[in-house]
């Protein structure tokens, strides 16, 4: 899992990343709009993204992609959008421990979405494992 080639290597880098965004964000929207901190957070992530784009040299004209890439990209980011707006308003309401296993149902309807939308065939065992993350997720969403 060592290798920077390894998918599994980028995924675990992935998760970390996520935890600390519920963390930061969580201490970030005290006092402040979950609206407006989203925009804020979307502003940092364009500069970041942009800079590190020009700065490996991986800039090329995005107006030569094809217009389905251009269609599904602009889908993939209203997604995003929304699911921003959404968790950082649960942030603001509830507590980051609640909210984040919640947010996480979307592996769940991840592997439900590759199946319908992209004829993936998840394995008895992978899908045993998705169920467990979704009885884990009702076990921490139940009020106590």
């Amino acid at each position: 899992m060592a290798t920077s080639g390894n998918w599994a290597y980028w995924a675990l880098l992935s998760a970390v990343f996520a935890a600390l965004t519920a963390i930061f964000a969580k201490i970030g929207i005290q006092d402040v709009d979950s609206d407006l901190a989203t925009l804020v957070r979307t502003a940092v992530v364009i500069v970041l993204l942009f800079a590190f784009v020009v700065f490996s040299g991986k800039w090329s004209n995005p107006f030569e992609l094809s217009g389905k890439t251009w269609a599904f990209l602009t889908l993939s980011g209203m997604a995003t959008g929304a699911s921003w707006l959404c968790y950082f308003r649960a942030l603001q309401m509830g507590e980051a421990s609640k909210v984040a296993p919640i947010d996480k149902l979307s592996l769940v309807l991840v592997a439900v979405f590759a199946v319908i939308f992209l004829g993936e065939r998840p394995s008895i065992r992978d899908w045993t494992g998705i169920a467990m993350v979704a009885g884990g997720v009702l076990l921490l969403a139940l009020k106590r």
